[in-house]
């Protein structure tokens, strides 16, 4: 499985931005798919996941009610739309997918909320 995100960069507090990630290879197998953010040194945290089929979600305590997850079942591409966004949320964004094998991973765009 192959992840390639896009979307990351600069945006002034209070903005907007959306990632994407789309899926390629073996992803048939794929049952969930998420995005996780990390700092420097610290550990990955989870941002937001989404189930295949179903569409059910999870989000993180700090992002719920201004980001949202979603999915082009069809086109194994998932999107993270951030609203609201803070200087805290500046960091890098990992796109995740899961199967039965392994998890895996795509480069992590970087997200920088300042003015």
């Amino acid at each position: 499985v192959h992840l390639v995100e896009s979307g990351g960069g600069l945006v002034q507090p209070g903005g907007s931005l959306r990632l994407s990630c789309a899926a390629s290879g073996s992803t048939s197998n794929i049952h969930v798919m998420g995005w996780y953010r990390q700092d420097l040194g610290k550990r990955r945290e989870l941002v937001a996941t989404i189930t295949r089929i179903g569409g059910r979600t999870v989000y993180s305590d700090s992002v719920k009610g201004r980001f949202t997850i979603s999915r082009a079942y069809v086109q194994n591409t998932m999107y993270l739309e951030m609203n609201l966004l803070k200087p805290g949320d500046t960091t890098v964004y990992f796109c995740n997918a899961r199967d039965l094998a392994a998890h895996y991973w795509g480069q992590g765009p970087q997200v920088t909320v300042s003015s």
